[in-house]
């Protein structure tokens, strides 16, 4: 009888510790994916939340250049940190593109700007650790419809990680978050498809202009 409790209890124990981890299913699927055709070393990595994962035409935006497109899920900086092994050290990108401190914002009023400068220095400081001076582009947090009320610390979040860049070598702050508003300060809804929080083919088609001349070529 005990040893029957203890083997439900082991069980329960880790499908509870695998309900705990978020995003699991889309990082187990990239690496069935990679396992059947791997992604050559030396690409561009793009990864991040969901405006890059739906960014599935990426590749098309951007000929000429190799990318790698890993974002996954509706994730915040501490699921990129917690996912590096797998969606950035695994791939020896020659550069890393990162879009991701939205959802960090949206999913509790208790997330400052100055949290998610702190996550982004965890993330940053991983990457230089593991792989040395890999250029690294900080895509800045997009406005949108929906998160509207957030834009005040989404503006400071932006600040901050773009004065921690301007300071560090080979790292880029890309700002993508000023095109998107009208002349008026308000963010163009016309970006963004019926949820008012990702984005259409026309708020893509803006990305592509703005981050192209900060692409690694070679």
């Amino acid at each position: 009888m005990k040893k029957s409790f203890l083997f439900l209890l082991t069980c329960f124990s880790g499908l509870l510790l695998t309900a705990q981890v978020p995003f699991q299913e889309e990082i187990d699927a990239f690496k069935k994916a990679d396992s059947i055709k791997a992604p050559l070393p030396g690409s561009i990595l793009f990864v991040g939340s969901s405006s890059f994962r739906k960014w599935q035409d990426v590749q098309a935006y951007f000929p000429g250049y190799r990318i790698i497109n890993r974002g996954f899920g509706g994730s915040t900086l501490p699921d990129l940190i917690h996912f590096a092994p797998d969606v950035i050290y695994a791939y020896k990108p020659s550069q890393i593109v990162i879009y991701c401190g939205d959802n960090d914002l949206a999913v509790s009023d208790t997330v400052t700007a100055q949290i998610v400068l702190k996550r982004f220095k965890q993330l940053f400081g991983m990457i230089r650790h593991t792989l040395g001076e890999v250029p690294v582009a900080y895509v800045s947090i997009k406005p949108s419809p929906s998160r509207w009320r957030l834009e005040h610390v989404i503006n400071e979040a932006n600040h901050l990680i773009a004065q921690f860049m301007a300071r560090q070598r080979k790292a880029t702050f890309i700002d993508i978050h000023r095109p998107m508003l009208r002349a008026d300060g308000i963010v163009n809804g016309a970006l963004f498809t019926s949820d008012s929080l990702h984005m259409n083919e026309k708020g893509y088609k803006l990305w592509q202009g703005i981050i192209r001349p900060h692409l690694k070529k070679g």
